[in-house]
């Protein structure tokens, strides 16, 4: 992350991003689109992108939303993407077709110098939530909107409402010690829950007609590949993989022997669907 301005309070972020979460989303970032599809089905559908328009899409990982995208602004639009992974920025630039109208950069949203004016709209699939100063970093992102241009993200809503995400991290926790406690509001997956919240950020950055709506879904797990890809996936990425890292040979076997038991149950052919709980929200970058 030296290559690019980094604010300071997001150093953390930048580090843990950089090293083992980056190498284990670049891994799986074929699974993890798929899981994640109706995730960015429902984003698309609320960000109604044009063609012609120009879009910035925040923490874009390895790429699949800005790509998505791009296909859409065509002609004469175009995407940027910014994240500040440079393992999974380099996963993007490999996927992204050649003459497709988007870009990449490694930057942090929050102190990134964007053109003034100059996107339509600015999206993002589950980059938002891990800003230090999130009302800074919307505020900064404005800078890039044009006066009327709009914002739509997704977030992940309360931890307990994401089975797909608590099932295997139950089990996980019968045989290893459980993650430090935070604080709801720090940095993080869930850092976004409360929609109050949600609502006084992007009022604090400046946005207005804020819409905050929850959407109810399946993801599943195993990507129709069957259990031992539900179990693999279960594993691979997220707080179930960071609980067992370090752990023993044996205890992570037991684990994912509890793990696939508990997905066996919730297994429907080679599918295993579990409840997935997101906020869809939509805002205006006012008239000035």
């Amino acid at each position: 992350m030296s290559a690019a301005p980094l604010h300071a309070d997001n150093a953390a972020q930048a580090e843990y991003w950089n090293s083992v979460a980056g190498r284990r989303w670049t891994d799986r970032q074929e699974e993890q689109d798929l899981v994640l599809r109706p995730v960015s089905d429902r984003l698309i559908a609320a960000a109604d992108a044009r063609p012609g328009q120009r879009i910035i899409d925040i923490g874009c990982g390895c790429g699949d939303t800005t790509i998505d995208f791009a296909a859409r602004v065509m002609p004469g639009g175009e995407v940027l993407g910014l994240d500040i992974s440079e393992p999974m920025l380099a996963r993007a630039r490999e996927r992204a077709p050649s003459g497709l109208p988007a870009g990449f950069v490694l930057a942090d949203a929050t102190v990134y110098d964007f053109e003034p004016e100059w996107a339509d709209l600015a999206v993002s699939r589950f980059g938002v939530m891990f800003f230090a100063d999130p009302a800074r970093s919307f505020a900064n992102l404005r800078r890039g909107l044009k006066p009327g241009a709009r914002l739509a993200f997704a977030c992940w809503r309360e931890a307990k409402q994401n089975p797909w995400m608590m099932i295997p991290l139950r089990e996980a926790k019968k045989h290893a010690p459980p993650l430090p406690e935070t604080n709801p509001e720090d940095p993080g997956p869930f850092a976004f829950a409360d929609d109050a919240r949600v609502r006084r950020v992007l009022s604090a950055a400046g946005f207005a007609d804020i819409v905050v709506i929850p959407v109810d879904l399946d993801l599943d797990l195993a990507i129709g590949r069957g259990l031992d890809a539900a179990v693999a996936g279960a594993l691979g990425i997220g707080p179930t993989s960071r609980i067992l890292d370090g752990q023993p040979e044996a205890v992570r076997a037991a684990a994912a022997a509890d793990i696939r038991k508990a997905l066996a149950e919730r297994a429907k052919g080679d599918s295993v669907p579990l409840g997935a709980a997101i906020w869809i929200v939509t805002a205006t970058n006012p008239d000035r």
